[in-house]
């Protein structure tokens, strides 16, 4: 082992040895590999004498992904100087082969397995072959839409595809976590809502994801105008450091007469969807006292004000995504998702600029509260307990607001955490979870990031109280979590398995046996809980006494359906939730619609128009 490890990375390999040999678990990079004594023999011989690795290591379902994932783990480690590798090859295998030249521009390259086998594709009319697209380099994406890190990575692959029109061809391979995540069409959606502007390939029965030894979401695959894999990396990556890996290679493939650049495949939209009044609203705040209703209008970038009967009031932002602050007529939002009210002032989760806002009805201007506008990690700098100035702050994707007693809670999904800032806006931090991503409860923030022991959170997503506990639609685990307010009290789990991501379904009942998938949204009232079960398509409510769960809208099948029957009416993965007035106001995001749910039996289903809006006219 030490006889190879000369890189700079050699020091996470001789780790990752000393751990395997002990039957554990190691981490290289942002690529986790799990290890197990037990009846493992996918790993190929062959390279488990390279590693000189014990036998054991698991999850590789053929020679070619054992292959990636040793490239896959190389770059994570770290990079390689040419040659440091001394990798045995035979004559008929040129799968990993080291750069022994000097002149290679990547250190490792594995001819790049085929992408048949997918279920169909996206945002393209026809299929794609990667011998289509020799010449240019290719960038795989292997991605799945519930991804808040998936998410993060989107903004980055459109400065590349921009930075590089002609030289680069970004292919999305989704490949699905949640079995609603499968459905081609609940894809599309998916693409329209976060704008993807390059070919997706349905993956639904993750054949590439094994073709190539993936094992996390998200993952980058770069394959080189000759074909080859050349470089990947698990976790979130930035513009910066992809660009850099791009330019590498530029200059070699020009001077081999390899790189031919020629324009990106011809995509095509509905562009149906871009003419309604709403696009994918996220979140909804129903005002009972005031009689208004506010709609995180999320992908027309702006807050639209209504009457609870659905009469248009008037709209926050200019329908254009930006992150400027000003007039509400041309202040500017980017994908906007939670709302919260407190007097004559609205707080607004400025989602992907990773900010907060504050609207205030009394001057009629958007100002910024926290965020500086760069994506957080939720530990920024050193961890103390005295706290941070909030717009001086990174913080990271806030998903969801809720005010109690002078403080706004905030469901920061990018860092997994719930964060608390001071209504007079001088401090902020994070409340509760160590920043893991894991579905464990306990109390409520360590001493030291990530440290084991204390509350983790996966993703969440939806906010709501009853005055004396913070409800949590925690959607990564697909579970409601109750956070005390008391900082001494502990997480706890209300419906919904722990410790783990992947159980998840569609079943009533009470506590640890429920089955949620993905819930974005609750709202308590009446001493119930109301929860959007997001891609279970359907409304349900908890009795938060007996921690029982049943669902009371939504037949499961996606549709826009009314019914006097709430089971007889049809959703589609509706994100947010409020309540006034004895009726559950629903933002029915991939609908572009709000639906009003009665709340007595038998939970009749309405959709409300909002009269008197129009999308935004841009220029």
């Amino acid at each position: 082992m030490n006889d190879w490890c000369r890189s700079k990375g050699g020091g996470k390999l001789r780790r990752m040895y000393r751990l395997v040999s002990k039957g554990l678990a190691t981490k290289i990079g942002s690529i986790v590999i799990t290890v197990s004594r037990h009846g493992a023999d996918l790993f190929m011989s062959k390279y488990r004498k390279m590693f000189a690795l014990p036998d054991g290591i698991v999850s590789i379902t053929s020679a070619r992904a054992a292959k990636l994932l040793i490239v896959i783990a190389v770059f994570a480690a770290g990079e390689w100087s040419s040659g440091s590798l001394a990798i045995a090859q035979s004559p008929d295998e040129a799968a990993i082969r080291p750069n022994l030249s000097g002149r290679f521009p990547y250190p490792q390259r594995i001819p790049a397995p085929s992408l048949a086998g997918g279920a169909g594709w996206v945002n393209v009319a026809q299929p794609i072959e990667l011998e289509d697209l020799r010449g240019r380099f290719v960038l795989l994406d292997f991605w799945t839409y519930c991804c808040i890190n998936c998410m993060h990575v989107l903004p980055e692959l459109k400065q590349l595809e921009r930075a590089f029109p002609n030289e680069l061809v970004i292919l999305g391979i989704h490949s699905a976590k949640f079995t609603g995540e499968e459905e081609e069409q609940n894809i599309r959606e998916a693409a329209e809502r976060y704008e993807i502007e390059h070919p997706i390939l349905n993956d639904a029965g993750l054949t590439i994801w094994r073709r190539y030894g993936v094992q996390s979401w998200p993952t980058l695959v770069l394959i080189d105008p000759a074909g080859d894999v050349v470089w990947a990396a698990g976790g979130e990556r930035k513009f910066a450091e992809l660009k850099a890996v791009i330019e590498r290679g530029l200059p070699f493939y020009r001077a081999q007469g390899l790189l031919k650049p020629a324009p990106r495949p011809v995509l095509i939209t509905d562009n149906l969807q871009n003419r309604s009044p709403l696009r994918f609203p996220g979140k909804v705040l129903a005002d009972e006292a005031s009689g208004r209703l506010f709609i995180a209008d999320s992908n027309h970038h702006r807050i639209v004000v209504a009457k609870l009967d659905g009469s248009l009031d008037f709209v926050i932002g200019s329908g254009i995504a930006g992150r400027t602050d000003g007039p509400f007529d041309e202040c500017r939002f980017q994908h906007p998702q939670g709302i919260a009210l407190v007097g004559e002032k609205l707080y607004i989760a400025d989602t992907e600029n990773h900010l907060l806002r504050k609207a205030d009805f009394a001057t009629r201007h958007v100002t910024t509260i926290a965020g500086t506008g760069q994506r957080g990690d939720g530990w920024p700098g050193s961890f103390k307990k005295q706290g941070r100035l909030p717009k001086s702050t990174a913080i990271a994707s806030p998903w969801a607001l809720w005010p109690h007693r002078g403080h706004l809670y905030i469901a920061m999904a990018g860092s997994h955490q719930i964060w608390r800032m001071t209504l007079d806006e001088k401090r902020i931090d994070p409340y509760a979870g160590n920043g893991q991503e894991n579905i464990v409860d306990g109390p409520l923030l360590p001493r030291r990031p990530y440290e084991p022991g204390f509350a983790s959170f996966a993703q969440p997503s939806g906010l709501t109280s009853d005055g004396k506990w913070l409800y949590v639609a925690d959607s990564e685990g697909s579970v409601i979590r109750a956070v005390p307010f008391d900082p001494r009290g502990h997480v706890e789990t209300l419906v919904g398995p722990t410790a783990t991501l992947f159980d998840f379904g569609d079943l009533d009942g009470a506590g640890s046996d429920v089955r949620l998938q993905h819930p974005l949204g609750v709202a308590f009232t009446d001493g119930k809980l109301y929860v959007a079960d997001t891609y279970n398509n359907k409304i349900k409510i908890i009795d938060v006494a007996e921690q029982s769960c049943r669902t009371i809208a939504g037949s499961g099948r996606p549709g826009k359906d009314d019914g006097d029957n709430g089971l007889q009416a049809t959703l589609n993965e509706p994100g947010g939730l409020s309540a006034a007035g004895g009726r559950l106001f629903v933002a029915d995001t991939n609908n572009h619609l709000i639906r009003v749910v009665d709340l007595t039996a038998p939970y009749v289903v309405s959709t409300l128009k909002i009269e008197g809006l129009a999308r935004p006219a841009l220029p």
